[in-house]
């Protein structure tokens, strides 16, 4: 629990730091405004760290992209429990107002 809770820690504050330091990048994806971009990658962010504070769900081996709100899942689980959690980890935070869940499942892990 004690490793999980660094790793967890680890894992948000290296997150905290990528997003101020993209924070003033031009604007991409062919979204209209910076804080359109500030919000989507803050989403990204609020997901990826349930992901760490999940047992179920791999952060290193999901990964998050979210445009205009819409949270866009993939890589690879370990199983169909996995690949759920993560939708609705996804699904369950504030402000996402879709997913897409393009996970992969390891057959045979």
């Amino acid at each position: 629990m004690f490793n999980k809770s660094i790793l967890t820690v680890a894992f948000a504050t290296a997150l905290t730091a990528t997003l101020a330091t993209t924070s003033g990048c031009a604007v991409t994806r062919n979204q209209e405004t910076v804080g359109a971009y500030v919000d989507d990658a803050a989403l990204t962010t609020r997901v990826k760290a349930k992901f760490a504070a999940d047992p179920t769900v791999s952060a290193m081996a999901i990964s998050v992209e979210t445009l205009k709100g819409t949270v866009q899942l993939s890589g690879f689980a370990k199983s169909y429990e996995e690949k759920s959690m993560a939708e609705k980890l996804a699904r369950e935070t504030s402000g996402v107002v879709g997913v897409r869940n393009d996970i992969a499942v390891r057959q045979g892990s």
